[in-house]
């Protein structure tokens, strides 16, 4: 096994390799580092590193390993984790010079976990200022980019945990996601994300009370996010919202024959080019193949529901915006001045309607939709081809229209309707060699569906497996 390939080897087979002592933790966090080290420049995927110490949390689960202790699930398993997530004792500065000098008291829940278990972490992942554009840059951790084409935008606000992972620089990585900054991310780099049920992942604090934000994992497999996921979730005493119920994604996901599957292209608003269609259309081949039945539906309802979903989130962060900007003008990303003004186009009226739209449309369309059909599959992007270095209202071609990256994400109704599990994974590449992906549906609260159908595909149409399906970017 070539270095290469060792940087891109799953958690799941790392995990194995560790226990028959063919792979150490030791060479596996060294081999990431110097994939990280060359692609530093070109990819910038982290913030802050803690290398040397997390070589010596390697050592120690290789000791255990060699001993024949079981120290943890994810023992030896390198972790990063964003740079909008709690940590004690460690800067979390949110993508904000504001934050350069912030250090948590305690960790966030799901990290916690994630440690307890024995990941190991070495690195931040960057994120945009406050977490906030469908790009990943900002003036304390600069552009990121995607590692399938330089300039290239990796997705936001997670681009940092997903660029990473495609590049081959991490083994497991961590995100949050409000109106698509899990899905979208995963879906440009050509990765896995999974965006669980409101609750089903604890948060802290008043995170806990924000119906559209989830905390959840990044990876490379279906596999690897099933892992994390039964790590992160679960009930815990500082988030009143978490759900009780603790749901456990089995092992084994084989099987969707006989499964009923809907299928939307566009949700009848978005502006998808051909090749995404394309390669969401040979997705869905292969769960027919798989023993599925999918049909294609018509979505006449979707628009306003849409539009208010950004807008209903936009309007709660006005006076924030304002606040920062009056009081850390100086030293906020050049962009942050244009995300306040886009605030202010939303009204009160505007977070009521979106609020009182979301029950008639589950109660009149989705509901019964669900009562047919045990998922639901749209494409993740639209269109992958927006710039590293685009703003919110930038805007790039789409089928002879000027389109927004915002309006390129079809991701935030499923953030309206939050109990529904949603797994983007890769459906395949764009005729410019640029990931495409779909996003799997599910029923609320039933997140084994939509792991089984997204294992289907990834058995069907594997990815970042071989060379020749990895970016070259170096």
């Amino acid at each position: 096994m070539t270095d290469n390939d060792l940087t891109y080897i799953s958690a799941t087979q790392a995990q194995r390799r560790f226990r028959d002592r063919s792979l150490s933790p030791v060479e596996l966090l060294d081999a990431l580092i110097a994939r990280y080290d060359s692609i530093a420049e070109s990819v910038n995927p982290f913030g802050d590193c803690y290398f040397d110490e997390a070589r010596e949390r390697a050592r120690s689960a290789e000791d255990a390993f060699v001993d024949g202790i079981e120290p943890g699930p994810l023992a030896g398993l390198p972790l990063v984790v964003k740079d909008t997530s709690a940590i004690e004792g460690r800067r979390t500065a949110k993508g904000s010079m504001i934050y350069k000098d912030h250090v948590d008291t305690e960790t966030d829940p799901d990290i916690e976990r994630l440690l307890n278990a024995g990941a190991n972490l070495f690195a931040r992942s960057t994120t945009p200022e406050f977490g906030w554009l469908y790009t990943t840059q900002s003036r304390i951790w600069g552009v990121t980019h995607n590692p399938w084409r330089h300039g290239i935008s990796p997705g936001g606000s997670s681009g940092g945990s997903a660029s990473a992972l495609a590049a081959g620089a991490t083994t497991l990585s961590t995100g949050g996601d409000s109106t698509g900054s899990i899905r979208q991310p995963a879906s440009q780099c050509g990765v896995v994300g999974y965006q669980a049920p409101f609750g089903r992942i604890p948060m802290p604090g008043s995170s806990s009370f924000s119906y559209y934000l989830h905390h959840g994992p990044l990876t490379r497999t279906v596999a690897d996010a099933a892992l994390m996921t039964n790590i992160m979730s679960g009930p815990d005493p500082r988030d009143h919202n978490s759900l009780q119920e603790r749901v456990v994604i089995p092992d084994d996901l084989s099987g969707i024959a006989g499964m009923k599957i809907a299928v939307s292209i566009d949700l009848g608003y978005y502006d998808v080019v051909d090749d995404v269609q394309r390669e969401t259309r040979l997705a869905l081949d292969a769960l027919r193949d798989a023993g599925a039945q999918v049909d294609e539906i018509v979505v006449d309802w979707a628009d306003e529901a849409i539009r208010l979903g950004h807008g209903g989130q936009e309007f709660l962060f006005v006076n924030a915006l304002d606040r920062i900007i009056e009081e850390h003008g100086d030293i906020v990303s050049d962009y942050v001045p244009q995300l306040a003004e886009t605030t202010h186009s939303f009204t009160l009226d505007d977070y009521n309607r979106s609020n009182a739209l979301a029950g008639e449309v589950w109660k009149e369309h989705l509901g019964p939709m669900f009562t047919q059909y045990d998922a639901f599959i749209t494409p993740t992007v639209a269109c992958p081809e927006f710039p590293a270095t685009g703003w919110q209202r930038d805007t790039v071609m789409v089928n002879g229209k000027p389109v927004t990256d915002t309006q390129l994400a079809m991701t935030v109704l499923w953030n309206m309707f939050g109990y529904c599990p949603v797994l983007s994974v890769p459906s395949g590449l764009s005729d410019g060699g640029l990931p495409t992906g779909i996003q799997i549906i599910g029923r609320p609260c039933d997140d084994e569906t939509v792991f089984r159908v997204g294992a289907a595909l990834e058995a069907r149409r594997p990815w970042l497996d071989t060379p020749e399906r990895r970016p070259s970017l170096a």
